[in-house]
């Protein structure tokens, strides 16, 4: 039975990224946690009120994609260049040390945020394959409205060469998404439904998979 840790910045990019994948893991008998590094909203707001919604919201949305466990940090939103990155590779090292994961998933290092980027850092440092590790395989999610936006390195864009049939488990993943209200947009928003369910579908015509329904 695998044991996977998604390692993630922000409250909803462990459903935008990989929630799909998730599930579909966690049906087939896999042990899913979920490691959120950042406070998820001081940038836009400080309301306790505000970021405590957010934080029930997670909880929520990780029932519908069965994740075992949040564990929620407190690194500054929007903010991880302002935090050494020792000091969040630390706090990795220390979930990973807890859990003990075979697979991790977090970001990939072209992501246009900042706290995407660091997190990816202090992903690959804390899993080097040294002494005791128990990481195997590191996979890399896109997470729209940051991937797809970085236009500084044409070299460095998104080119995933792993793929996952979520055909079974879209459903689950827009539903978990759902309870993330103030992060949603209107399309044609990355972070809108319908853009969720286009993403997936573009994704599936480049390894010739039909992951197409109707769109509401």
């Amino acid at each position: 039975m695998n044991k996977i840790l998604v390692i993630a910045a922000h409250p909803d990019d462990e459903v935008l990224g990989v929630g799909g994948t998730i599930r579909k893991h966690v049906n087939n008998g896999a042990t899913a946690d979920c490691l959120v590094l950042g406070e998820g909203m001081t940038s836009r707001t400080t309301d306790k009120d505000l970021l405590k919604e957010l934080h029930t919201a997670t909880l929520k949305s990780a029932e519908i994609i069965g994740y075992r466990n949040i564990y929620f940090s407190n690194f500054p939103d929007n903010r991880f260049d302002s935090v050494d990155l020792l000091d969040i590779i630390k706090e990795v090292e220390k979930h990973i040390e807890n859990l003990k994961p075979d697979i991790v998933y977090t970001y990939y290092c072209g992501d246009l945020n900042i706290d995407h980027r660091r997190t990816f850092e202090a992903v690959i440092t804390a899993c080097r394959p040294v002494e005791e590790y128990t990481v195997k395989e590191i996979y890399c999610f896109e997470t729209p409205s940051s991937t797809e936006w970085n236009f500084k390195y044409e070299s460095n864009i998104f080119k995933p060469n792993v793929f996952e049939d979520i055909e079974g488990t879209l459903q689950d993943k827009l539903n978990a998404i759902l309870y993330y209200t103030a992060e949603l947009r209107e399309y044609p928003h990355p972070r809108s439904l319908k853009a969720l369910e286009i993403i997936v579908a573009r994704w599936g015509t480049v390894v010739g998979k039909n992951m197409w329904k109707p769109l509401n």
